[in-house]
């Protein structure tokens, strides 16, 4: 079949049909497929912080969540997806520009669904990745840390000069149970961009890239930092925003995500890689000029994520779906700068 007669999949799920089966028992308010995929991934941390995070945009309001913590409520997936929930509803909150009042409300409650889950599972990292996301909020950031009056060193303290104050605490937490976790970073990119600014978030995705090993995800943060640089400088696709994408700069990271990630995982252990990442980076090698996007499209298949093209494709008046098919389409008939 034509790479252009491929229909696209856009789900939450991706390639995951347990969890694509649990979403649609979370449309009917039912937990049971939540608890088994949640169930399922115990050891696996990457897998449990990226199923929960889909888990709690599919679970909206929470009540299927509310349902499951009523029936166990010393049920440490249960206390998590709890956290998870409110937190997103807290966030979603200062999106939507609530008043300061309701915010620290919102991220109190959050806060101590975090801490709660915390009690029940201390080596879980994902309580700890929900606090590094309520850090975009407008709160004394020292309040998330349920051991801020113990640490020893000063609080907020960046682990090299040069890189902003800001709630590393929280990060260092999450990298105690699983280091490099993929989401917690993205959170810690999220913060320097909403509260301090483009460069910043920049600044700190270099300086994580630098630590980061073969085949980690982290190698990709900085593609998402120069989509979001992009939407701040060129918000209509003007004034040389062609030009901004063809840089040293930009070339360079992207080479590295392709080569110390997309290419140093094996083949067969791609088909787990996140959609979101194949998407950038197939989207950054196409648009700065760089080979190997015809082989980051073959994983990717027909699951395009919305990110970053409709980010990119806004600015310029066009339909996202049709640019995706159409680079897509156009790096797949030049397959010469494909490597297995």
């Amino acid at each position: 079949m034509a790479a252009h007669d491929i229909d696209l999949i856009v789900d939450l799920a991706g390639r995951d049909d347990e969890l694509r089966r649990a979403l649609e028992d979370l449309r009917m308010n039912r937990h049971f497929a939540m608890r088994d995929v949640l169930m399922k991934t115990f050891g696996d941390w990457p897998l449990r912080t990226a199923r929960s995070q889909v888990l709690a945009v599919g679970a909206g309001d929470g009540g299927a969540v509310a349902a499951w913590l009523d029936e166990e409520p010393g049920s440490p997936d249960a206390l998590m997806m709890w956290a998870r929930v409110l937190t997103r509803q807290a966030v979603r909150a200062l999106r939507e520009g609530k008043d300061e009042a309701l915010l620290h409300r919102a991220a109190a409650v959050a806060r101590d669904a975090c801490w709660t889950a915390m009690r029940y599972w201390p080596e879980d990292p994902v309580p700890w990745v929900c606090l590094l996301d309520l850090a975009k909020l407008p709160i004394d950031l020292r309040h998330l840390d349920p051991f801020f009056k113990q640490r020893p060193y000063q609080w907020g303290l960046p682990p090299e000069m040069g890189l902003f104050g800001g709630p590393w605490p929280l990060l260092h937490e999450v990298d105690r149970r699983d280091p490099g976790n993929r989401e917690a970073y993205h959170r810690m990119r999220e913060y320097a961009d909403t509260c301090l600014s483009g460069g910043e978030a920049m600044d700190f995705t270099r300086w994580a890239t630098g630590y980061a090993p073969h085949g980690s995800p982290l190698n990709v943060l900085p593609l998402y930092a120069f989509v979001s640089l992009y939407r701040r400088r060129h918000p209509d696709g003007r004034d040389g925003a062609i030009s901004f994408w063809t840089t040293a700069q930009v070339k360079h990271y992207a080479r590295k995500a392709c080569d110390d990630w997309f290419y140093a995982t094996p083949v067969p252990a791609r088909s787990r890689l996140s959609l979101l990442d194949l998407n950038h980076l197939a989207f950054v090698l196409v648009t700065c000029g760089e080979i190997g996007a015809s082989g980051v499209f073959e994983t990717i298949g027909p699951y395009a994520t919305s990110a970053p093209w409709a980010q990119v494709s806004e600015t310029l008046g066009r339909d996202w779906q049709s640019e995706f098919r159409r680079t897509r389409d156009s790096s797949l008939r030049r397959r010469g700068g494909h490597r297995s």
